[in-house]
């Protein structure tokens, strides 16, 4: 029976997974169609009958089913049903003596890690998606506008190659920016445009460190991060995290960095904040070891109560921190513009070397951006999104807040766009975060950034891109399954 077969598929995948439940049904099907489980022209059973004997929504099985007819796999006719097409190829089992021998089109031993490890797969936009912003706001008749202004005036220089780390009228308004709002000293020169932050951490990798150098890295950490660094070859080494940011100890010595990657304003996922004393200390290290110190200020701009937390770069005094930053969360993530703050006596090498590795442009963009900023209307922005996310903020905290206790506290919600929910130990953060997946809610467990910790459960949850609407809709959603999974242990079960 196919509905026997399927849920033995989905057994299969359940629970390392962390693919929707529709997705996992369309793999299910897939699989059966291509391995010859289905015979082509073969009628499925109605999506009605499908609900019934999976146990599944509507909506998940016509997803699944509808994403496979438009593949072509699967084809309906009117009044008759659903059929498995006629011009589907099976699969062809390898050959007996071939099984041991690698594929000719496998992947290098460093392409199976970057494909595997780190990842952040499934990135839908659904309510409480940690890292995506709420882009639909954008000013996008005025950004238009200034795109249009600047394509007219384009001379041929603005659409050659940039060899001078970017624009210089946007470059100075980073360089404004950074020294008011984040206690940078800096001069002009020392900013350079990327493409994000992404581009930022592989320049400074392949210049600042060669093939099997080692890069300390928090753990729990940012995967973007990790995947940048093994990429360009460099060795993980990971160093926990406490609620005062990274946390070195005596025997992290005994492997000397030679970058360090660290998160201090808002920890990413934890939410920790560096102490001062924490900084003073990883500063001092960094001097000690002649190691580079890569300070990714992600989300500075969302800070909700308590002061502004200085940046890492304000109290360095030996010139061993890069500063990076985006203005992805802040506008939109498509822009694809960063910037980076470099020691002055590195500034020219990296220019020359950004302009040979990545041949920058956008100069038009860049152009419009640097106006944007000058007319008011990034500084307008960002007003407007930090009183938007704080509602949405208060929102989720107040829904989530009858699921506190002993086994739940939320830590990091001060700044950003997400917050961590830790949880006691013994809670399977992944299957939780699966469970909460089957209602059409997006949680990352806290587990999956960890790269050698296995102390650590929680969830991390957005509120940047849902609506307040869905915020309070969603989240007492979230709030009553998080209750039913955590209630027996607070009752001793």
């Amino acid at each position: 029976m196919l509905s026997e077969f399927l849920l033995t598929e989905l057994g299969r995948l359940s629970p390392p997974t962390s693919l929707p439940l529709h997705r996992q049904l369309y793999e299910a099907l897939r699989r059966a169609i291509l391995d010859g489980k289905l015979a082509p022209d073969e009628r499925l059973p109605s999506s009605r009958d499908l609900v019934q004997d999976l146990q599944m929504s509507r909506n998940t099985v016509v997803a699944a089913l509808n994403q496979l007819t438009v593949e072509g796999y699967l084809v309906s006719r009117v009044g008759s049903g659903t059929f498995v097409s006629t011009k589907v190829p099976l699969r062809t089992p390898p050959s007996p003596r071939r099984t041991s021998q690698p594929p000719a089109d496998r992947l290098s031993d460093r392409g199976q890690a970057l494909s595997t490890r780190f990842c952040a797969s499934e990135l839908e936009i659904q309510p409480f998606t940690p890292g995506i912003a709420d882009f639909s706001a954008f000013p996008v008749a005025l950004w238009q506008r200034l795109q249009n202004k600047h394509w007219r005036m384009t001379y041929p220089e603005m659409l050659d190659y940039s060899s001078s780390g970017g624009y210089a009228p946007l470059r100075r308004a980073v360089a404004d920016y950074l020294r008011v709002f984040r206690s940078v000293p800096l001069d002009v020169e020392q900013v350079i445009i990327t493409s994000g932050t992404q581009e930022s951490l592989e320049l400074c990798a392949q210049l600042l460190a060669d093939h099997g150098d080692t890069v300390w890295l928090e753990d729990p950490a940012y995967w973007g991060a990790g995947k940048a660094f093994m990429a360009t070859g460099l060795k993980l080494h990971p160093v926990p995290v406490d609620d005062q940011g990274i946390a070195p100890q005596p025997h992290d010595q005994a492997t000397p960095p030679k970058l360090i990657y660290v998160t201090p304003s808002h920890q990413y996922p934890t939410g920790a904040v560096m102490s001062l004393a924490r900084r003073h200390q990883l500063l001092s290290l960094a001097n000690q070891h002649r190691a580079w110190v890569l300070e990714d200020d992600y989300d500075s701009e969302f800070r909700f109560s308590g002061p502004p937390i200085a940046s890492l770069a304000g109290l360095d005094t030996q010139g061993r921190v890069l500063y990076l930053g985006s203005f992805s969360k802040v506008l939109y993530p498509g822009l694809k513009l960063g910037y980076m703050v470099v020691p002055k006596g590195l500034a020219d090498a990296f220019k020359r070397a950004h302009y040979d590795l990545n041949r920058p442009g956008q100069m038009p963009v860049q152009a419009a951006l640097a106006e944007f900023i000058d007319m008011g209307h990034f500084a307008a922005a960002l007003r407007r999104a930090r009183q938007s996310y704080a509602q949405r903020r208060q929102s989720l905290l107040t829904a989530l807040q009858p699921c506190l206790g002993p086994h739940a506290q939320i830590t990091g919600a001060e700044q950003g766009l997400h917050l961590c929910l830790r949880l006691s130990d013994e809670v399977d953060d992944r299957a939780l975060a699966q469970r909460i997946g089957q209602l059409g809610l997006t949680v990352r467990p806290l587990s999956a950034y960890c790269i050698q910790r296995q102390d650590v459960r929680g969830l991390i949850i957005g509120y940047g891109y849902a609506p307040l609407a869905e915020i309070k809709r969603f989240g007492a959603v979230l709030a009553q399954t998080l209750q039913q999974v955590l209630a027996p242990r607070s009752n001793g079960l």
